[in-house]
């Protein structure tokens, strides 16, 4: 692995937490919106990660010692893989005074839980702050590495 396919690595991990952090703001704006029928209620989304595996260990390239035995493939990232509905169980609330209820006076409201997107939004928020700090890390090496001549 070279030091300049930390940048990539770094960039598909915060491509998909920018994915994982609009997903929990559109569950969080959805939150508290009413529909008289469980097919038009809006549900709750998550996205699905995956990792992107790389060949580390290449006899062609000569590299002996890069990675251990038995560990011919390590991550080289993460892909989104899609965005899934959940299908935990609608809110239902009487309220036959909504614009919204149906004929029974029922209205349902998604199934987003505000606190979990609250955690999942400052989860999202530091996991790209740290691969920020990998690639700003990764920049100052490189720096470094060409001022070694220099002295």
């Amino acid at each position: 692995m070279s030091l300049g396919s930390i940048f990539d690595i770094a960039g598909s991990g915060m491509t998909a937490q920018s994915l994982r952090l609009n997903t929990t703001a559109s569950n969080i704006a959805n939150a508290e919106t009413a529909s008289s029928s469980t097919d038009t209620t809006y549900r709750a989304r998550k996205p699905v990660f995956s990792a992107i595996q790389q060949q580390m260990l290449n006899p062609d390239h000569g590299w002996q010692g890069v990675a251990a035995a038995g560990d011919d493939a390590l991550g080289a990232g993460v892909r989104v893989e899609g965005i899934v509905e959940s299908q935990a169980e609608l809110q239902m609330r009487y309220e036959p005074d909504h614009p919204a209820a149906n004929e029974d006076g029922y209205v349902y409201y998604p199934n987003v839980n505000v606190v979990e997107e609250m955690a999942d939004m400052m989860s999202s928020s530091r996991s790209f702050q740290m691969n920020v700090d990998v690639m700003n890390t990764a920049k100052s090496m490189m720096q470094r590495i060409l001022t070694l001549g220099q002295q």
